[in-house]
């Protein structure tokens, strides 16, 4: 009984997702990358980084890096305003556990979608590189890129 329980509850969580703003265009991560959301604050700015790398900050006696999502998606600097956020996300790459901060115009929600809602991402047409593309979802009258969150994130790539 309790590995069925288990099962809806990763079920559950596999359609929950956190949507932000990166420019014009909305995106979406399953929640179970997330795991927290800061206010845009200080980033101590490290020597000898790649642009999209905007710096580090201490969480909690963690060092993690800040990678600016619209330099990693090739639409330059995110230009700092009231709504800035970090949102902290867990990647595993290679065995191995990384804490990242993925730097985002703004947060807007945790919403659930249902599978049905779900489709395979075009092949064009998109403004950033198909290997970030987990799928696309219908939300209300817009669709949201649902992103990939070990390739937009990737250590080795970074």
């Amino acid at each position: 009984m309790t590995t069925d329980l288990a099962l809806l509850v990763s079920q559950e969580q596999q359609s929950q997702y956190l949507t932000f703003r990166v420019g014009q265009d909305a995106y979406g991560i399953a929640t179970r990358y997330v795991r927290e959301i800061l206010e845009f604050d200080q980033i101590t700015l490290v020597p000898m980084m790649p642009r999209l790398v905007r710096g580090v900050i201490n969480l909690r006696g963690a060092v993690v890096p800040i990678i600016d999502l619209a330099e990693r998606f090739g639409h330059g600097r995110t230009v700092l305003g009231a709504r800035t956020c970090i949102v902290i996300v867990e990647i595993l790459d290679e065995e191995e556990t990384h804490l990242m901060g993925a730097l985002v115009d703004a947060v807007n929600a945790v919403v659930e979608i249902e599978p049905s809602a779900i489709r395979q991402a075009p092949a064009f047409g998109s403004r950033i590189r198909g290997e970030f593309i987990e799928d696309m979802a219908r939300l209300d009258e817009q669709f949201l890129t649902l992103l990939r969150m070990e390739q937009v994130l990737s250590v080795t790539q970074i």
